[in-house]
């Protein structure tokens, strides 16, 4: 597993201020990207290689 401790997470712009289902990133990371849900701080969390997040978000871009 991915060591998070450090990160600094941030919010999309796009993300509402009402509660809604948004997710957090932390891109700060030497080598890794981690995704969690702005909900659930403490809860789990993804990580990816900046690769692989590259690709994630294109092909969502993609379908956009």
């Amino acid at each position: 597993m991915a060591e998070l401790t450090g990160a600094r997470w941030r919010k999309s712009t796009r993300s509402s201020s009402n509660g809604g289902a948004c997710v957090e990133v932390a891109d700060n990371l030497p080598g890794v990207v981690g995704v969690r849900d702005s909900k659930d701080p403490a809860g789990p969390a993804l990580a990816f290689t900046p690769t692989a997040w590259r690709a994630f978000v294109a092909q969502l871009a993609d379908r956009a």
